[in-house]
């Protein structure tokens, strides 16, 4: 690669070599660094453009828009400034030195202090649950969050129930599947609302309410999201004139958000496709803009809130409580990509480099966040989003947490294989992410699989973050053994599988290569997948037998050995997903799928009270429970190896 270009790259954060999931370098082709910087607004067109643009990177004594530092650094300042603390005093300083955790000021630069680590988390286990695929006898064709406060009273001495993102739709027809293309990551999702626990339900009529209840939609083979949401809101415009009146300066946020709804509902889910005078939230024509719909949407938000922290109080015995997760990017076309537009960059598609599961690279077309917008803004719209999910959280897992140091982008016109990464702060987007988490008492979980940098994982356990120990993933490097259950991380939240890996009974049958064959998703033969499962499911066998868990190859008998053995591990939380304990094949999603999968949308073939009672369900809440009761030793040495990327 040409010189120029590369140091052009590297003044802006753009990789021009990386090491693939195969621990190979892999050089970048001229042609995504320059689409890449062309996102960063640098053009790096032509030679003339690229000595132009480096004659535009110059140091500068200026302090930049942003300043992090772990409690008791300090930091000299090139003259005395008057710093305003977070609490309203002011001093004049020379050196950033001896100051409170928070978010404070120095003329222009936002200085914020945050922790060098979270309090450790505690030891226990829980349930990961796809809340949407819950369903009983009350929901309307999905699970939503009365379901989940009734799992919740029900699943025994779990400590912890990890859901998927419950952020915002833009609530428009057709309502997208996936929870993780979210409008919104700063508000939730009213999909989620249980109609009959609102107080307005309970107020109204008979008659009204009978009105309502012959709304619900019938429930059908797989989950039906516009149907949801027709009906729902069908409900909600019925009981919006029994709303209680409510302060609407108190939220500007909220308002703002409302906004984009109504104004969603005229125009369209993208905004990009609005009339141009609409396309800013700051525009005359957007301040200008008056209509009902936004006090009722900023009501129905308030009240998936009222229905989120009566989750949350039914979780408040619970050591860790209510687990959300925490989408790595969202919609371009959507609220927040319409909000928060200067701080993100326009045109971007966050994504994967290829891996050994998803052989071809992954384009999910994610906005991303701009790293030099986020320090110019002092971080706000990170901090901002934060804050908001806290509020309702006993713990956060940080979907690809990896993206909190570099994040794949794909320039537009490209595959996802050629595009490259781009990196972030990971002292200011971690520490701010602890300094949240701290505040909220919170347990912070990061996803750490994939290609994934050493110097990553050993951040996440430096600063009591946990990682994540998958037992698909958990091998030695050079031989691909399975490694034995005393040789899994402390630090770390331990599963058989995740939402995008197979079940545990559909990997036993092998549904995933059946799958991903007759969907075109495989770079090799199908020989050859095969034949890697054959292998793959024989060492997995053998790692069971080893530890004397297993005796008979039955589906839930091994099933029940999986547990045992995450048991056996130091990890300071394990969990069983729903989807393993009630034998399901099917994966709920398929990366690298849209349309040719049902992703998503695969409810349980078991209601809530079928879930509760089911025996493999009960004997495995067993075998995990005795966690609760029994001592593993307080600190475990950490083996020197990583997880295989995915």
């Amino acid at each position: 690669m040409d010189a120029k270009l590369e140091a052009l790259a590297r003044a802006h954060g753009v990789a021009t070599r990386y090491e693939n999931f195969q621990r190979r370098d892999t050089e970048v082709a001229p042609e995504s660094v320059i689409g890449v910087l062309g996102l960063l607004g640098v053009d790096a067109s032509t030679p003339a453009a690229i000595d132009a643009a480096l004659a535009g990177v110059t140091t500068s004594d200026d302090l930049p828009g942003t300043i992090v530092l772990r409690e008791g650094q300090s930091r000299q300042l090139p003259a005395p400034a008057e710093l305003v603390l977070e609490d309203g005093t002011t001093r004049t300083v020379d050196v950033l030195e001896d100051l409170p955790l928070g978010w404070h000021r120095l003329g222009g630069t936002t200085v914020v202090v945050v922790p060098v680590q979270l309090p450790r988390p505690p030891e226990t286990w829980g349930w990961m649950l796809q809340l949407y695929a819950l369903h009983s006898a009350d929901s309307w064709g999905m699970g939503d969050l009365g379901d989940l406060r009734s799992f919740v009273e029900q699943s025994g001495d779990a400590g912890l129930v990890l859901l998927n993102p419950l952020h915002a739709i833009t609530p428009v027809p057709p309502v997208a599947a996936s929870p993780y293309s979210p409008s919104s990551r700063r508000f939730a999702n009213p999909l989620y609302l249980r109609i009959s626990d609102t107080r307005e339900y309970q107020r109204a009529d008979r008659s009204v309410r009978e009105r309502i209840d012959a709304l619900r939609p019938a429930a059908g083979e797989l989950i039906d999201y516009t149907a949801v949401w027709e009906a729902k809101l069908a409900a909600l415009e019925l009981l919006w004139p029994l709303a209680e009146p409510s302060d609407q300066a108190d939220d500007p946020g909220l308002i703002d958000f409302a906004r984009f709804c109504a104004l969603a509902e005229q125009h369209g889910p993208d905004w990009q496709k609005w009339p141009e005078e609409l396309r800013h939230p700051d525009s005359p024509a957007v301040q200008a803009y008056r209509s009902d719909r936004i006090a009722f949407h900023a009501w129905v938000q308030r009240l998936v809130e009222q229905q989120l922290d009566a989750a949350r109080e039914a979780a408040a015995g619970m050591p860790v409580g209510i687990v959300h997760d925490l989408a790595v990017g969202i919609d371009p076309g959507g609220a927040d990509g319409w909000l928060l537009q200067d701080a993100l960059a326009a045109g971007v598609r966050a994504g994967a480099p290829p891996d050994a599961f998803n052989q071809l690279g992954q384009d999910w077309g994610l906005a991303a966040w701009r790293p030099d917008m986020l320090i110019k803004t002092g971080y706000a719209p990170y901090r901002d989003m934060l804050r908001r999910i806290f509020r309702h959280a006993g713990g956060l897992r940080v979907d690809h947490v990896a993206g909190l140091w570099r994040l794949w982008w794909v320039p537009p016109g490209m595959g996802p294989a050629q595009g490259t990464y781009v990196h972030y702060d990971p002292e200011a987007m971690l520490g701010i992410l602890a300094l949240e988490a701290q505040r909220a008492g919170a347990v912070v979980i990061g996803e750490d699989l994939g290609t994934v940098l050493p110097e990553m994982t050993d951040t996440l356990e430096r600063m009591n973050m946990l990682g994540s120990s998958v037992l698909w993933f958990t091998r030695d490097w050079d031989t691909g053994e399975f490694r034995p259950s005393a040789e899994y991380r402390r630090n770390a939240l331990a599963s058989i599988s995740t939402h995008d890996l197979p079940t545990a009974a559909g990997f036993l049958a092998g549904e995933q290569v059946e799958v991903r064959a007759e969907l075109g998703q495989l770079a090799g033969t199908v020989e050859q997948e095969w034949a890697t499962w054959k292998a793959d499911k024989t060492a997995l066998l053998e790692l069971l037998r080893g530890e004397g868990l297993l005796d008979s190859e039955e589906p839930a008998d091994v099933v029940l050995a999986m547990h045992e053995f995450l048991a056996r591990t130091p990890c300071r939380l394990v969990t069983a997903s729903l989807y393993d304990v009630l034998l399901e094949r099917r994966q709920p999603n398929l990366p690298g799928t849209f349309d040719e999968y049902p992703n998503w949308r695969i409810p349980l073939r078991a209601d809530l009270t079928e879930v509760v009672a089911d025996p493999l369900f009960r004997k495995v809440a067993e075998i995990l429970g005795k966690r609760n009761t029994e001592t593993v030793e307080s600190e475990v040495i950490e083996p020197q190896m990583k997880e295989t990327p995915r």
